[in-house]
């Protein structure tokens, strides 16, 4: 395999670049999620670029960098004390180029528009690497289910949805969950949406509970499909595997937890998880079962794990530099948020020895520690490619909606590993055609934009 050598570029030789990120800057100069999402791509793709100057006649970038339809909106429910809350929920469909707009719903207090549309357009290229007919979209709200009833969650989703369901779709717009809308939430989403519509719509919402249409492995899939991708670039990378592998996980919530459960399941040993707080260390190897009672039966903090298990260590977090990524490790498996990994971590990383980071989360590494990254040699899985495994069993859950039949765990976990098989052969065949070694950032943005290109010529000025 050729070693990718990265040289950091300032700025874009290719004008066209340049000047659709200049338009991005200026119009949304407040939105720094989006265009720092919109600069990532634009930074691997001028090869492509360069290759295709027929793109600016066409305007194909300008067209790919504007959402579709952006829809903003009120949500007022009625707390437990009877007072009225109102918070303001997000649609982005950002592109129908191949399929439905597909993607998650976020409830969480820094919801806001560079956010939803950051998380959209990074759903476009995803979606577009999986090879399922799958548009790109994203939404959700400010409003936060942390510390909240159950009634109160359901009476929010209720004034969610009764928007929302204007603008969805099983052939429109299909959402799913994301951090803060769980199995529980999506269910509270589903019934309103089948009230309101007296239809059983089964494929319009994914992620739902086995006793009215969600699929097996579907919870496990996204930390699944990051370790698939992991295995697949360490075993191209010198025929290098999981086992005996040191692995730091961040997060706590369905990718950590199945991530660290198929880590494990390949031989490697999970040191330590984070939550928004600090994080835990076990030179031991984390204790999945504790930390499962943790969080998806207590909705707890991973503090708790002492109890437990007194022997591990508690770190808490002090600035916006998690406290896990000093922990010295083979793999580094960001889960947890956008721009959690900043450069002042990615250098103690290096420093303390990493071969691969795998972004289990959508954009967790910033572009500086990115780019740190690939300029001292370290793999890099991208959120964009890595990640993918949720959003393509969503896929595999409307199909199975659609047919009236459901798979086995099994079958579903079989699809999902050939599928991320596929998406790393994608990334590393991009990134060779482009003499880009083993740059597989690079490689997914090529990837997924060329085959979204095709798509947008081929269906005319729409």
């Amino acid at each position: 395999m050729v070693q990718f050598v990265y040289k950091k570029k300032r700025g874009f030789m290719n004008k066209y670049l340049q000047k659709v990120l200049n338009e991005v800057k200026n119009k949304d100069n407040t939105e720094k999620e989006y265009i720092q999402a919109v600069e990532e791509v634009l930074s691997t793709i001028e090869p492509v670029i360069e290759k295709h100057p027929e793109y600016e006649k066409i305007a194909l970038l300008e067209r790919m960098v504007e959402p579709e339809r952006l829809i903003s909106f009120r949500v007022p429910y009625v707390k437990d004390n009877g007072q009225t809350v109102v918070h303001r929920g997000f649609r982005v469909q950002f592109s129908s180029l191949i399929g439905p707009y597909k993607g998650g719903l976020r409830f969480h207090p820094s919801v806001n528009q560079s956010i939803m549309k950051f998380l959209a357009f990074e759903q476009i290229f995803k979606n577009a690497l999986t090879g399922l007919p799958i548009g790109g979209g994203k939404g959700g709200s400010d409003f936060d289910p942390k510390e909240k009833s159950d009634g109160e969650i359901m009476r929010f989703c209720q004034s969610f949805m009764t928007e929302l369901q204007r603008h969805i779709g099983q052939d429109v717009d299909v959402p799913a969950g994301d951090i803060g809308v769980g199995e529980r939430e999506i269910g509270y989403l589903f019934g309103q949406y089948k009230r309101i519509k007296d239809i059983y719509e089964g494929g319009v919402l994914t992620g739902k509970g086995l006793s009215y249409g969600g699929s097996l492995a579907r919870k496990e899939a996204t930390g699944f499909g990051l370790i698939y991708f992991m295995r697949e670039m360490l075993k191209h990378n010198g025929s290098q595997s999981l086992a005996g592998k040191t692995v730091t996980i961040s997060g706590a919530g369905n990718v950590a937890i199945y991530a660290c459960q198929k880590a494990a399941e390949y031989g490697a040993k999970v040191v330590a998880m984070s939550d928004s707080k600090g994080c835990i260390y076990d030179k031991d190897g984390i204790n999945l079962d504790l930390i499962k009672q943790i969080k998806e039966e207590r909705r707890g903090r991973i503090s708790e794990y002492l109890e437990a298990r007194p022997q591990a260590q508690y770190f808490a977090r002090e600035n916006e530099d998690s406290p896990i990524w000093n922990i010295k490790a083979d793999i580094a498996l960001p889960c947890a948020t956008q721009n959690e990994l900043t450069l002042n971590s990615a250098k103690k990383l290096v420093e303390n020895g990493v071969i691969a980071i795998g972004e289990g989360a959508n954009m967790p590494c910033t572009k500086e520690a990115t780019e740190y990254l690939l300029a001292n040699n370290i793999l890099v899985a991208p959120a964009k490619a890595a990640n993918a495994g949720g959003v393509a069993t969503s896929a595999i859950e409307m199909s199975q909606n659609s047919m009236r039949y459901y798979l086995t765990f099994e079958e579903v976990d079989k699809k999902l590993d050939s599928i991320m098989v596929n998406i790393f052969n994608s990334c590393k065949n991009a990134a060779e055609e482009y003499n880009l070694g083993n740059n597989y950032v690079a490689g997914a943005n090529i990837a997924a934009f060329t085959k979204l290109a095709k798509a947008m010529e081929a269906q005319g000025i729409v």
